[in-house]
């Protein structure tokens, strides 16, 4: 099946080379722009992501609108370029401005063609369900028509200053922002209001169910994408009712921000009070995006050193080398499954993220050695 986007345009004259259908504004005793060229190119690294430039004489400065579900936008300009990255399959116009003035320009209009595959649990990497030296202790393959309360439980609410990150979300409880189908559990995060927030979505923990202390962890998962989005599968240090955060610990085994959806985060927070100490290293993809199909979050956590890897391939380590006198992932921990919305770290929403956002997750496993 084709992963990338398929994309075709009216008006063309080369694959990525489009000449204008012109159409200019007359104005009365101005001389407009003239002899308009502009292209289009599909990216080759990002899915959906449309690259746009235009040049013509006698002009002061350039603007380019695209056309989306939601109505037209005009990104930021890079001189003559700009770019936007499509979610949606169907035809969008893009217009071409040449300025002599704000209101005073010559345009080009041309259409592109957008289509995304379908992206099923057999695309992406997988893992095995056993591991020399290992034993698995415990797995959720979400095989289930519900989520098992054996394991996991609903953190409802706004959370105290929205969950110490300034979110924007309302988690709810049941159905409504989770659901086990299909082999897969499904968080989604919605543009809809519930009591004084703007979005809905849900947070999932196992806290005081499966809390481990060692092994190795295996999440697979497909991630969203937008601005604004921000879904993490992380954990909490089990003592966290006592000590609080962040002397509990924090181990974030993926944490992402959706305007960059090439790049997740592997990270560890500590410390005595509030704000944490932490050590974080990114992991960029070389072509496409998490969005594509699904990848395989792990760490392999032993006494005083965790590692971190996607899709087998490692790429952060600490030991309490990196962390000075305070180390507390020698303790047992929970898991977190959530996604948010806004916050300190991606911002809030904009014109261009499309909702709903979902998080899709094929399994986790816990092994640890025999």
């Amino acid at each position: 099946m084709n992963r990338f986007p398929l994309f075709s345009a009216l008006c063309a004259t080369a694959s990525w080379l489009f000449s204008g259908c012109q159409v200019e504004a007359p104005v009365n005793d101005v001389l407009l722009p003239t002899n308009l060229v502009h292209t289009l190119t599909l990216s080759n690294t990002q899915k959906g992501r449309v690259d746009a430039s235009i040049k013509a004489d006698n002009a002061n400065f350039y603007s380019i609108v695209f056309e989306t579900p939601n109505g037209f936008i005009s990104p930021e300009m890079n001189g003559n370029q700009a770019n936007h990255t499509y979610e949606d399959t169907g035809w969008f116009t893009i217009k071409f401005r040449a300025h002599v003035s704000a209101a005073q320009f010559s345009e080009t209009i041309d259409s592109v063609y957008i289509q995304f595959g379908t992206v099923t649990l057999e695309n992406g990497y997988k893992t095995p369900d056993n591991y020399p030296g290992y034993n698995l202790v415990w797995a959720d393959e979400f095989n289930g028509t519900s989520l098992d309360a054996n394991s996991w439980t609903y953190e409802v609410g706004r959370g105290e200053w929205g969950w110490g990150n300034n979110e924007l979300q309302y988690y709810h409880d049941g159905e409504k922002n989770a659901v086990v189908a299909d082999g897969k559990l499904t968080i989604t995060a919605k543009e809809e209001s519930a009591g004084d927030a703007s979005y809905t979505s849900a947070r999932l923990i196992t806290r005081d169910k499966k809390e481990f202390q060692y092994g190795r962890v295996d999440i697979r998962a497909r991630l969203p994408q937008g601005q604004g989005i921000w879904p993490a599968l992380w954990m909490l240090g089990s003592n966290i009712g006592t000590v609080n955060w962040p002397a509990c610990g924090e181990i974030d085994i993926m944490e992402a921000v959706g305007h960059k959806p090439n790049e997740v985060f592997g990270t560890a927070h500590w410390g005595k009070s509030v704000p944490s100490t932490y050590n974080s290293k990114k992991y960029r993809l070389t072509s496409g995006d998490f969005t594509d199909s699904f990848y395989v979050f792990s760490i392999i956590w032993e006494k005083d050193k965790i590692e971190w890897y996607v899709n087998d391939v490692k790429y952060h380590t600490i030991t309490p080398v990196n962390t000075g006198s305070i180390y507390p992932f020698n303790n047992p921990f929970f898991f977190i499954f959530n996604i948010a919305v806004g916050g300190n770290l991606p911002g809030s929403p904009d014109a261009t993220t499309r909702f709903p956002q979902t998080m899709e997750v094929d399994y986790i496993r816990v092994f640890q050695p025999k």
